[in-house]
């Protein structure tokens, strides 16, 4: 691939960056409100659920824009939230670290 073509598709997926970004935000955003329920003793099924999905859906977008560290770490958590049962507030503090990097890394995009 030459420059103009790399160009050219780094403009693409800037764009597409661009378009999907507050979904990004706001599956994020649902992870890190499971995360803090969980760490109170408070996530709902529901929550678990939504959080899985978010999760699972942030792994694939986030490997789209080759943002590598954010799809293990997604992953990671839709491993968490896919389990049958709701997660202990011992991993709490776990979730919401994850949950915080990766805010970190969908801000830092360039």
């Amino acid at each position: 691939m030459d420059s103009a073509q790399q160009d050219a598709l780094n403009q693409a997926l800037d764009g597409l960056w661009a378009k999907f970004l507050p979904l990004i935000e706001e599956r994020v955003g649902l992870l890190e409100s499971a995360a803090a329920a969980c760490a109170a003793g408070r996530l709902s099924i529901e929550q678990q659920q939504a959080a899985a999905a978010a999760a699972h859906k942030l792994a694939g977008v986030l490997g789209t824009f080759s943002l590598t560290e954010g799809t293990v770490l997604a992953r990671e958590l839709e491993t968490v939230y896919f389990q049958p049962d709701v997660p202990g507030s011992a991993l709490g503090a776990r979730l919401i670290s994850v949950a915080a990097e990766l805010r970190l890394i969908v801000r830092n995009r360039k």
